[in-house]
């Protein structure tokens, strides 16, 4: 079986996407720590009941991020995970953090990247006029929002949509292919290797993965 870590920090909806993911589709991969920055996360809360350890570590507590991270990263390697997964994970990581666990870190960001990094994408795409908006899973690397594509979900605007009901069709597509790109990863049909992300040994594009999802 292999070891699944989860840093959050909020209510956790992904979080208990991939935790439901491993009662049925991902047979081989278990949620076995989650790490929150916020002691009130709601996430600890989910991890508590799927049996997994639900850990707040206090940045308060640190001098620096950079000894925060040291002490996550420490704590984390207990666990012996196979992969990280940010599942809204609201602290910029240290470059020692990520380079730590580069090619094994993923990260769900709510745009089509490489459009619209970083915050307010929601509103961004609605200010814009786009037809379209989505969300990406990719690999974590030291460039913001810049690691990797492995897969995209698009939905469309509508024209009385608003940031809370677009924000509610991404999720729902969140929900959808962050725990099967969860799955894929721990099959090892899905790696980074040079900065560049491979599906079943097949080097991806831009936007990631576009064939069918199986």
């Amino acid at each position: 079986m292999k070891n699944i870590v989860v840093l959050v920090s909020g209510n956790g909806t992904n979080l208990q996407a991939i935790i439901d993911a491993c009662d049925s589709d991902i047979t081989n991969g278990k949620v076995t720590a989650v790490f929150s920055n916020k002691a009130d996360a709601f996430a600890l809360e989910r991890a508590k009941q799927a049996g997994a350890s639900a850990i707040f570590v206090d940045p308060k507590s640190f001098d620096t991020r950079d000894a925060f991270d040291r002490s996550l990263m420490e704590q984390i390697d207990q666990f012996e995970p196979t992969l990280i997964i940010l599942a809204g994970y609201m602290r910029i990581l240290s470059g020692e953090f990520v380079r730590h666990y580069m090619g094994k870190m993923i990260n769900i960001h709510p745009s089509l990247l490489p459009k619209y990094p970083g915050l307010n994408t929601y509103q961004r795409a609605i200010l814009a006029g786009d037809e379209e908006h989505g969300t990406s899973v990719h690999f974590v690397t030291e460039q913001l929002d810049g690691g990797p594509v492995i897969l995209q979900a698009k939905v469309p605007i509508d024209d009385d949509d608003t940031i809370d009901t677009l924000t509610k069709k991404v999720q729902t597509e969140e929900h959808r292919i962050y725990p099967l790109v969860a799955k894929w990863f721990i099959e090892e049909r899905v790696r980074m290797e040079n900065g560049i992300a491979y599906f079943d040994d097949k080097e991806l594009g831009v936007h990631g993965y576009t064939g069918p999802h199986n």
